[in-house]
């Protein structure tokens, strides 16, 4: 009988461990890499955090740097007047300016259009980050260095 437990037990640890062991290569193969960013802001805006929150809990890593000054980073990554917002990031050689939300920012790395980046003017409410309701409609703009504008998305409903 003794060893009849001892092969019951041996059998139990034997498949444990085989399953164990089946299941680890799927589950670290089932999370992809997080999709590296540098993200621009001022250290005291609520908003924009909520907005890097946004990105990351879509896949995105973001490396946040605080700045009180945005007008050179505005500057150095080319985003016209009439573009700007609160914060300024860069992911996969492209400029993102202001609420963008992540599934724009894939489309467009998946994409790959010829284009400067993706913005948003102002701080519309309803944009990731924001979370104004009731909602309002929103556009979101691809951007050349000349300050040229297309449509990207439109957002008409939450």
């Amino acid at each position: 009988m003794d060893s009849m437990v001892t092969r019951r037990a041996a059998i139990a640890r034997l498949t444990a461990a085989g399953l164990a062991v089946a299941l680890w290569p799927r589950h670290a193969a089932a999370s992809p890499a997080k999709i590296p960013m540098v993200v621009y802001k001022d250290p005291s805006c609520g908003c924009c955090h909520k907005w890097v929150e946004h990105m990351e809990a879509n896949g995105f890593a973001a490396s946040v740097t605080d700045t009180t000054n945005m007008t050179p980073i505005k500057g150095r990554y080319h985003v016209a007047d009439k573009l700007v917002s609160c914060h300024t990031a860069v992911v996969g050689g492209y400029v993102i300016e202001g609420h963008v939300p992540a599934a724009d920012v894939k489309r467009l790395l998946t994409q790959k259009p010829k284009t400067t980046g993706l913005a948003i003017p102002g701080m519309p409410a309803s944009a990731p980050g924001m979370d104004g309701t009731p909602f309002q409609p929103y556009t979101v703009l691809s951007f050349d260095a000349q300050g040229n504008t297309t449509v990207f998305a439109k957002h008409d409903r939450a």
